[in-house]
């Protein structure tokens, strides 16, 4: 994990937010995860239609946000490696490398902009992550 770039920036709401989304990932601590987000809150990752969302419309709520972790969360080990950061207003943007490993052994790798909205309590309102569906077979290693 590579997240020093995170570590090492101004501290932000926002930011705070994604730094302990990316430790609870990488620890597999589904509950303090999911205690991260806003009752109402949605995920969309990746923004847009895809097999995990076919409409494209997010996962809303937390029993969507449970159930994101249960079905795709959890079904891989997640190497973030941030190269940047910017926090503005109530948002902040992370982008870089993320590698994936799963459970049949297989890895790939891909290019991700993640953006974390939080309330005024610092909860996720709004987690969407930017990647290419289409890399993670691409990638494959």
């Amino acid at each position: 994990m590579n997240i020093d770039v995170l570590l090492n920036a101004p501290k932000h709401p926002a930011r705070d937010a994604s730094i302990s989304s990316m430790r609870n990932v990488l620890a597999g601590d589904r509950e303090a995860w999911i205690d991260l987000f806003a009752d109402d809150a949605v995920i969309e990752d990746p923004v847009g239609p895809s097999p995990y969302d076919p409409e494209g419309r997010g996962h809303h709520g937390k029993e969507t946000v449970a159930a994101f972790w249960d079905n795709i969360v959890s079904q891989v080990t997640i190497q973030p490696n941030i190269r940047q950061s910017i926090a503005c207003g109530n948002e902040c943007l992370n982008g870089g490398i993320f590698i994936l490993k799963a459970a049949d052994g297989s890895v790939t790798w891909i290019d991700m902009v993640i953006n974390y909205a939080v309330d005024e309590h610092g909860k996720i309102k709004n987690l969407r992550a930017f990647w290419e569906f289409d890399q993670l077979e691409a990638n494959k290693v």
